[in-house]
């Protein structure tokens, strides 16, 4: 019983000392997800103004033709990239963020496509260079707090590559796989595509009226040319903003029910521990009865 009792002893301060790491990691998580929100929320006006300028020269100006603009049926190769995080400890993030990037790669292999993935995280690293595909381009270091100059770099490597010949390596379209955040308990992994450039015009640009008819100095084309590159980077930074929200809450999420699974196990092993330590009590009484009585029968034999 002994031996029992140390080793259950021995456990408890194991899960217990897991468990203050994960109730750390938590609160960390917690106090992140205020200031992801917070960014999320300030990006927002830029990413409406300038959806709103570029919908407005795209609506008022007929015939209007760019390169980010046209389809290209001819092109044979897909971008697809796939945000993920840094670090773990974070559910079904990861797992969710790849899982829907699986399924768009086979949705484009069957169109014919050769889908060429572009990494955002060590994680999605990690999985894709494990599994030897062949990867574009990758970034990390920055999932859980990104910046507009991450989506600039991100942003004008995709760029460079659409306006490439498929020849040369390029891309015929580029679709983005992020994690959107809907709640603290809601994250939904989504794709939308980048390129070829679809402007949206959502219930945030119809709600403040009719789009104004601006003059582009020194023309429209010159404007598109500045426009497109910093819209599709204000989407960018958007999606890694969400996800780092998403990556936050997920977290969170995961580090409470791993604390709250380690206080469970805690208590089971200290139900255990007080059985064999009232069992090891118990057999101590029996042989101290049972030492007694033989030295009581021994007594009365002599006399």
């Amino acid at each position: 019983m002994g031996a029992q009792l140390r080793q259950l002893r021995r456990q408890i301060r194991s899960v217990k000392s897991t468990a203050k790491i994960t109730r750390a990691q938590e609160l960390i998580a917690t106090s992140r997800i205020v200031k992801a929100q917070e960014r999320v929320k300030a990006s927002k006006p830029y990413a409406r103004q300038i959806t709103r300028a570029l919908s407005a020269l795209i609506s008022h100006r007929s015939g209007v033709d760019h390169p980010l603009l046209n389809e290209q049926p001819d092109a044979r190769r897909s971008a697809v990239l796939v945000i993920t995080s840094d670090r773990g400890f974070c559910g079904g993030y990861n797992a969710n963020a790849i899982r829907e990037a699986e399924s768009l790669v086979k949705a484009l292999t069957e169109k014919g496509r050769v889908a060429v993935p572009y990494l955002v995280g060590n994680k999605g690293g990690i999985w894709y260079r494990f599994r030897n595909r062949q990867i574009g381009a990758d970034w990390s270091g920055f999932s859980d707090r990104p910046t507009f100059a991450d989506a600039e770099r991100i942003g004008r490597r995709l760029v460079a590559d659409f306006l490439k010949e498929d020849a040369d390596g390029g891309v015929g379209e580029i679709h983005v796989v992020y994690t959107e955040f809907v709640s603290m308990l809601t994250q939904q992994a989504v794709v939308h595509r980048l390129l070829p450039l679809e402007v949206e015009d959502g219930p945030a640009v119809a709600e403040s009226g009719p789009l104004p008819s601006y003059d582009f100095e020194p023309s429209a084309e010159a404007a598109l040319d500045l426009l497109l590159p910093n819209y599709i980077e204000s989407r960018i930074y958007h999606m890694l903003l969400q996800s780092a929200a998403s990556e936050h809450a997920s977290r969170r999420r995961a580090m409470k029910s791993a604390t709250d699974n380690a206080n469970d196990l805690v208590a089971s092993y200290t139900r255990q521990a007080n059985q064999a330590r009232q069992a090891e009590i118990t057999q101590e009484i029996s042989e101290i009865v049972g030492g007694a009585n033989a030295l009581a029968d021994a007594s009365a034999g002599s006399e």
